[in-house]
Order: structure tokens, then sequence, then C-alpha cells
């Protein structure tokens, strides 16, 4: 089917609007974003903790190591969640910082688990990676050991 015929359709089809013809598919991390599987963390923070490239935790990392809510503290102990990624951005460049530049490694950070009752940090094991992002820039993703 030549261009042409797929423009006259696409005119004569009155359920695809204007907006979804002129927008673009978003990238495979931009998706992942919008689809919510990707946090993007904000910039400020992350480049306060040392991060010069974009962040991205996955939302498996997030919940257990980032999220907390003012129930979270009642339940179990007072936390909130930029005190809990600072925690997981500052021990995610520890391993670079003053080192040879490497590309993928593990870190471990201790952590209060979400679950409703423990109080005691617990070890967690994450794995960052420094990769391309969708326009070839430098991005930095953080995620559970086991997303690997």
């Amino acid at each position: 089917m030549d261009s042409q015929t797929i423009l006259a359709r696409i005119e004569r089809d009155t359920s695809v609007s204007e907006d979804a013809m002129r927008s673009a598919p978003l990238s495979p991390r931009a998706q992942a974003i919008a689809d919510g599987a990707l946090i993007a963390v904000e910039r400020g923070i992350s480049c306060e903790a040392g991060w010069n490239a974009p962040v991205a935790i996955t939302r498996a990392a997030w919940d257990d190591c980032v999220a907390w809510s003012d129930e979270d503290s009642d339940r179990q102990c007072p936390q909130d969640e930029t005190g809990r990624l600072w925690d997981v951005l500052w021990m995610s460049i520890a391993p670079i910082r003053g080192r040879r530049f490497r590309t993928e490694f593990y870190t471990e950070l201790y952590r209060v688990p979400r679950d409703g009752h423990t109080v005691t940090a617990e070890l967690v094991r994450l794995h960052c990676t420094i990769g391309s992002g969708d326009e070839g820039e430098a991005v930095v993703t953080i995620r559970q050991a086991d997303e690997v």
C-alpha cells in the first residue's frame, strides 16, 4: 500500500484523532517511564548525590528501597521517601566515586523493608548500569539484584 492510500484511509477514518496522528511513539526508556516500570529520579537530587546522567529506578527497586508513606512511619519507624531515595542514590554512586569508572556494578545498602512491622534495617543488594539512553546519551538504571 503506498503512502497516498494510507493517508487517504487515515483522513477517512474518524476514529483516529489528529493528535494521535501527530504523536510519535515513545522510545523504549521513555515508554518504560510512562508505563511506570521505571521511575525517573528528579535531576536535582540525583545531581546532588553525584550523578551527572539521568537516573531511573525500576518499580521493584523503588517499591522495596524508596517508597514510604506517613502510614509506614506510623506503623514501623519514622522515615521519608526523600531520605530513602538519597540513600539509594548515594550508596549506588559510592562504588565508582574516586575509582576507575565502571558501567555495571552492584552496591549494597541497609533499608527498612516496607512490610508493616519491621523496624530494623536489612541489607539489600542493587544492580546499577550506566548505558546508552534512547538518544545515545548516558543514563543510569538502578534495579534489584535479581532483576538482572
